[in-house]
């Protein structure tokens, strides 16, 4: 694949794809989906690459990442869980970035048999950076304000402070919470109706946690009711921003995901129960899946194969509806393979090796299929001498 090494506009990247899909004799005809991070090059409808793509392939779906439309839904924070937020990552900062600081909190973690020795450095690139650092954070809040205060450092009043302390509690918990939920949509082979899922049982479960928040019940963020119940703040001081954030988070989520409905595509999901919403498709589409929906058969096949596979399986004798079908579940609902892939050649390419040309050896780290050594090593001549 060629580099972009100067300009990154839409036509730069359809230039640099329709060359490639050129040279490897692919064609646009066949391309389903394209899924985006939302960069107004990508998605721009008049110079961005959908609008190059759509000149040459108008049935290609444009898909928005699911998961960077759910980092940046956790973005928004008020003035004060914000400030706390930078103030902790100041802290974490103060700790790890003077390797003196780093290693003299080592030696006082262990003094005090602490769970943790170090804390986390937090990185704004990585999805999961704030939960994990965080959590830490508030695991080694002793340590640290000891820390802090032996080396006269400013940052150490804010271990004293049993209201930011409250709120770093909260900060840790719903990030924690949001951490799961961003690996939760991670994976391979996912399709529109399980990250679908994940998301609206997410927001429903914040309504769940305002509601128990409005009543006084903080059981579900463990950290905070660990901290309240060990000092003597009352979750009243800090209950309005509590409520206020979630919210937020809420309406935020609502405003990324505006499209979560999949009703008219239930019958996809759902072909053998009884179904409403058919009368978009065309008179004859609603006759073939009556059919399907009565062969007791497929029902069985149905029970017991990926979604997608079942809808391969039924292509010969229902082509239509297979067709439909899979232009729905085919399209990738995230970009998780492409950062799968930067991630393998971040490990595979360090600073120690920084002229590997990593092509052969990253696709060996993605590929799904496993090496036969016993093969390989046969297959080579052995030194006895060695």
């Amino acid at each position: 694949m060629p580099r972009l090494t100067q300009t990154t506009t839409g036509n730069d990247i359809f230039n640099m794809l329709n060359n490639f899909l050129e040279t490897e004799d692919l064609k646009w005809s066949n391309c389903v989906g394209v899924c985006t991070d939302g960069a107004a090059s990508m998605t721009g409808d008049k110079k961005g690459l959908k609008a190059k793509i759509k000149e040459v392939a108008p049935h290609v779906c444009f898909t928005y990442c699911i998961i960077h439309r759910e980092v940046l839904a956790t973005k928004n924070l008020d003035v004060e869980a914000k400030t706390v937020l930078q103030e902790a990552i100041k802290v974490v900062n103060f700790v790890k970035s003077r390797p003196l600081n780093a290693r003299l909190f080592s030696v006082l973690c262990k003094e005090m048999q602490s769970d943790h020795d170090s804390l986390l450095i937090h990185t704004e690139v990585r999805w999961l950076s704030k939960g994990k650092v965080l959590q830490h954070l508030v695991e080694l809040k002793h340590e640290v304000g000891i820390f802090l205060e032996n080396a006269n450092s400013e940052l150490a009043r804010h271990f004293t402070d049993s209201r930011w302390l409250a709120i770093l509690s909260f900060l840790a918990d719903i990030f924690h919470k949001l951490n799961d939920l961003n690996t939760s949509l991670q994976g391979p082979n996912t399709n529109i109706f399980q990250l679908n899922n994940k998301i609206t049982g997410f927001i429903k479960k914040i309504t769940l946690w305002k509601t128990h928040c409005e009543n006084d019940n903080i059981a579900m963020f463990e950290n905070l009711n660990a901290f309240l119940n060990d000092n003597e703040l009352h979750f009243h001081e800090v209950k309005l921003l509590v409520i206020t954030h979630l919210t937020n988070l809420k309406v935020h989520f609502g405003k990324y995901f505006d499209d979560l409905s999949l009703s008219k595509h239930e019958w996809i999901r759902s072909p053998f129960n009884d179904i409403e919403t058919i009368s978009h498709l065309s008179i004859s589409q609603q006759e073939k899946l009556l059919e399907l929906s009565s062969d007791g058969t497929l029902k069985r096949k149905f029970d017991i194969v990926p979604l997608a596979e079942f809808w391969i399986l039924v292509k010969n004798e229902y082509p239509q509806l297979s067709e439909l079908a899979m232009s729905i579940l085919i399209p990738f609902t995230s970009t998780y393979l492409c950062e799968k892939a930067f991630s393998s050649m971040v490990t595979i390419k360090t600073k120690s090796r920084n002229r590997l040309q990593v092509e052969g050896d990253l696709r060996l780290s993605l590929s799904p299929i496993q090496p036969r050594m016993d093969l390989l090593c046969s297959n080579v001549q052995s030194h006895p001498s060695h």
